[in-house]
């Protein structure tokens, strides 16, 4: 079986050659085709996945290659791990969001909105590509904003696009860890958009244990999202909200901790990332050894600025390890091998979310087999998270719309209809400062 991964320079590819490395069993992947625009970080990643290969006398064999229709053809899975723009766009993306007072991470708010913009044209590109020149594969969406971007792409492949992220079940295991629940045997009622989304319910045989949760202050304040936010303010929403979410309940707390940082997360990674590949053009160099250092540091520094505000001290150990490529190895699984299982993905509404239409992406629990990805059935949200998912969705649409388009008062409009802009003069100035920075905004007029 091909997988075809493009951004195959990407930092965090050995993480799903990793997972890959691990699986034995019949119908596994055989051939993995690294796609990137620089070969220089191709070859980097190269030389680290073959000495994560080493010794392994059934690992899948490693092409590298910067032509994309090449790396297409034949593929029974593509997975999409782009960055348009590289970190140093995610690093503007930050700096002009922040000299307006308003959020630039990289998925939510003004950045977001800017990453989105720039990405969509090139995610609609590849979509045609794969339904051209691979119609049977599926595509595994990573590019972020995830769930945007996999809307995009899902107008051309339909359900054959399924986007992932690992921060739905990095807190449903947290969840359930605290709780001393097996992650595997917990059902997790979570429902919202990529990077919007909250836990409801934790069901273990039957039993609903969020509760018991919410009800100890003392076990709710022991984990990450405890920390995060406030146990106060998690029994106030009696559930627990994605990470994420503290951009929007703390919101200028969040801006004032971007403002005063040394370095916005953008600029740290950039840096962080071109020693690492500097080094890498040293061919003595252990190239595993300092792509798991660097990571290790990565790892470590996630959303710092936001534990600081809320005094949440350091990163759990547990929580270190990533997360990502082991959903989406497991979603290749059930759908090659038709091996059924439940997994929290975005993908196309149908009638699981009432608040919105058939075809918006959604972030809900998904039973997976042969046929793809199958969104359950769930309850209504409350008042306050269903006027945020609208609200959010609403913009999702307008850069849609502005990149379909080309319209520049159309962009304008995404960025002030959001809930993190306070100003439709702020919005006008967001689009001047983002299209003089990036190349890439060249088509709004």
């Amino acid at each position: 079986m091909k997988l075809t991964i493009l951004g195959g320079g990407g930092f965090r590819v050995p993480l799903v050659y990793g997972a890959l490395l691990q699986d034995h069993a019949e119908g596994r992947v055989t051939h993995v085709v690294l796609h990137d625009l620089d070969a220089g970080r191709l070859s980097a990643v190269t030389r680290v996945l073959a000495e994560q290969a080493a010794g392994a006398s059934d690992a899948p064999e490693v092409s590298a290659t910067t032509d994309l229709d090449e790396a297409l053809r034949g593929a029974d899975f593509v997975f999409s791990a782009i960055r348009v723009g590289g970190l140093e766009g995610r690093a503007n993306d930050e700096r002009v969001a922040l000299a307006e007072g308003v959020l630039g991470q990289e998925t939510v708010g003004a950045g977001g909105i800017a990453y989105g913009l720039r990405t969509v044209p090139v995610a609609v590109d590849i979509a045609q590509r794969v339904a051209r020149l691979a119609p049977d594969a599926w595509v595994i969406n990573f590019t972020n904003p995830a769930g945007l971007v996999t809307e995009a792409m899902s107008r051309h492949l339909g359900d054959r696009v399924i986007g992932i992220c690992d921060s739905p079940v990095g807190l449903g295991r947290r969840i359930a860890r605290v709780l001393g629940a097996n992650p595997k045997e917990a059902w997790i009622d979570y429902v919202g958009l990529n990077h919007l989304g909250w836990v409801r319910g934790l069901h273990v045989a039957g039993r609903d244990e969020l509760p018991r949760l919410l009800g100890d202050p003392d076990l709710l304040g022991s984990f990450e999202e405890g920390k995060l936010f406030g146990v106060d303010w998690l029994r106030s929403l009696g559930a627990i909200p994605n990470e994420y979410l503290h951009y929007y309940y703390f919101n200028r707390e969040a801006v004032r901790a971007y403002q005063q940082a040394e370095k916005t997360r953008g600029a740290f990674l950039y840096d962080q990332q071109a020693r690492f590949y500097a080094e890498m053009k040293n061919p003595d160099a252990p190239a595993l050894k300092v792509w798991d250092d660097t990571r290790a540091e990565r790892e470590a520094t996630y959303m710092a600025e936001n534990r600081e505000t809320a005094g949440a001290g350091e990163r759990d150990e547990d929580d270190l390890s990533g997360g990502y490529e082991k959903v989406a190895l497991a979603l290749m699984r059930a759908i090659a091998r038709d091996e059924r299982t439940t997994l929290i993905l975005n993908v196309r509404n149908r009638r699981s979310l009432s608040v919105l239409d058939t075809d918006a992406v959604i972030e809900v629990p998904c039973l997976v087999d042969a046929n793809g990805a199958h969104p359950v059935t769930v309850d209504p949200l409350p008042d306050h998270a269903a006027g945020l998912v609208c609200a959010v969705k609403a913009v999702e649409r307008e850069v849609l719309a502005a990149a379909d388009s080309g319209s520049r008062s159309t962009a304008v409009k995404a960025f002030a209809l959001h809930p993190l802009v306070d100003s439709v003069n702020v919005a006008r100035r967001l689009v001047e400062g983002y299209t003089e920075v990036h190349p890439g905004l060249a088509y709004l007029r």
